[in-house]
């Protein structure tokens, strides 16, 4: 788990999304248990447990009694279209902010972006 302010049980469901949406968790998988999650961050069961129930609410886990969660059927697309509407609000807006503050125009953090992207190789 990382030091932001954002709530253990959030950063465990983050953690497994991320996991998803890079396809190393992929439909029909076993997710990790509460007790693996606990054990492996060193965190409270009760957290672990929570993180996990956010993703069954939002259809992303199967929950199988007796044998575990498991990655839903078409929970990627799921992470993927909540994190698309999400975008603009939590790294757009914050960079227009920032760059107006800085005053880089908008026609210089086109260009910024382009040549990161080059950089980088994306």
């Amino acid at each position: 788990m990382d030091n932001s302010t954002e709530p253990l049980f959030l950063q465990v469901s983050a953690l497994i999304e991320d996991s998803i949406v890079d396809g190393h968790l992929k439909p029909g998988d076993r997710a990790p248990s509460t007790n693996e999650l606990a054990d492996f961050h060193s965190i409270n069961p009760a957290t672990a447990r929570k993180g996990l129930t956010i993703l069954v609410e939002r259809g992303i886990l199967e929950k199988r009694r007796g044998i575990g969660m498991f990655v839903a059927p078409g929970a990627q697309e799921i992470i993927r279209q909540r994190r698309r509407e999400a975008f603009g609000e939590r790294f757009l807006i914050p960079l227009l902010e920032e760059a107006d503050r800085l005053g880089i125009t908008r026609a210089e953090l086109t260009q910024l972006l382009s040549t990161t992207q080059q950089n980088r190789g994306l």
